[in-house]
């Protein structure tokens, strides 16, 4: 299955904002992956909203969300170091966008 994918401007700055470009390179590769269905290494969390691992640097993640099936939303970025507030964030940006999309 191939998804649609979206990039929220805070996703978007966080990825700009890494200066590993190693570790954007893999990212990168990664959403293309994602786009055709392979989500690799996640989890859901609840509310709507899933963590993907990438296994590089300081254990970096990606928060998204799926809309319509068809749709992938990603919501921000961080690393483990920052991971429960990304949780935080993103699951308050994904209830965000369900009301705006409803």
């Amino acid at each position: 299955m191939n998804y649609s994918i979206e990039k929220t401007d805070t996703f978007l700055n966080w990825i700009e904002g890494l200066q590993d470009l190693r570790a954007r390179a893999r990212i990168m590769s990664r959403l293309d992956r994602l786009a055709d269905g392979n989500f690799g290494d996640y989890k859901l969390l609840g509310e709507d909203v899933g963590e993907m691992r990438i296994d590089c640097g300081p254990g970096y993640r990606l928060y998204f969300t799926k809309q319509g099936g068809i749709l992938i939303i990603l919501l921000c970025g961080g690393d483990k170091s920052t991971q429960s507030r990304d949780i935080r964030k993103a699951k308050a940006m994904a209830r965000d966008l369900k009301e705006i999309r409803s």
